[in-house]
């Protein structure tokens, strides 16, 4: 078996990523902070006869992260699809001009730090495997530049960078590299931003292999 890894993982949109790619046949890892969430969600994943497991790590320690995603591949099998879609801290949001260099250590370890760990530790199983998915979700300021929002719109474009120089530099390997920028916020009930709307773009965007960006919805003027 393979497997599903999380990174960020909820009870919204990473739960629903679960169940997805969970009916699939995929093992699935769950990555967040909080133990008690997530032992919520793998409880409930178990429930429903999906094979799942949690593990705790801080995205801005890369190796705690690099330890946990290592820790899921050895209990449910080669990671062939990455998800990396932790929801930023309010604090990164700092208007432009207030903004300083200080303020920009968290958003850069937690955008650019993170994802480079997380894909350093996946990558050789995906290789040895001969197909892969690296999906990356972000907020619409991966795509506009917010003034309100420095941090992330400068985090994000970073990240954004990294993606596509992947997915460039390792489709020829069978591994698909694809981001999806969700503008605004995830909605219950909306037609194309509810979580399980989203984890069916996921899939698709998983089983479909074309293009790098997406967008969950039309971006906000």
């Amino acid at each position: 078996m393979s497997s599903v890894a999380i990174v960020g993982a909820g009870p919204g949109l990473g739960a629903a990523v679960a169940r997805r790619f969970g009916r699939e046949g995929f093992g699935v890892g769950l990555v967040a902070r909080d133990r008690g969430r997530l032992d919520a969600i793998v409880d409930g994943l178990t429930a429903g006869g999906i094979t799942a497991r949690g593990c705790t790590a801080d995205v801005r320690r890369p190796a705690e992260l690099a330890a946990a995603l290592r820790e899921l591949a050895d209990a449910l099998g080669t990671v062939e699809v990455l998800q990396y879609s932790p929801v930023p801290h309010r604090d990164f949001m700092r208007p432009v001009l207030d903004t300083g260099h200080r303020d920009l250590v968290g958003p850069i370890e937690f955008s650019v730090y993170g994802p480079v760990a997380a894909v350093q530790q996946v990558l050789p199983g995906m290789r040895r495997l001969g197909r892969g998915t690296i999906l990356f979700v972000n907020g619409g300021s991966a795509a506009v530049p917010h003034p309100e929002r420095a941090g992330t719109s400068i985090a994000f474009a970073a990240e954004s960078a990294y993606g596509r120089l992947l997915h460039d530099r390792l489709a020829g390997e069978g591994i698909h590299v694809a981001q999806l920028v969700i503008p605004g916020a995830i909605t219950p009930g909306h037609a194309r931003k509810d979580p399980d709307a989203l984890a069916r773009t996921l899939w698709a965007l998983h089983r479909d292999r074309h293009g790098f960006r997406h967008y969950a919805d039309d971006l906000e003027s």
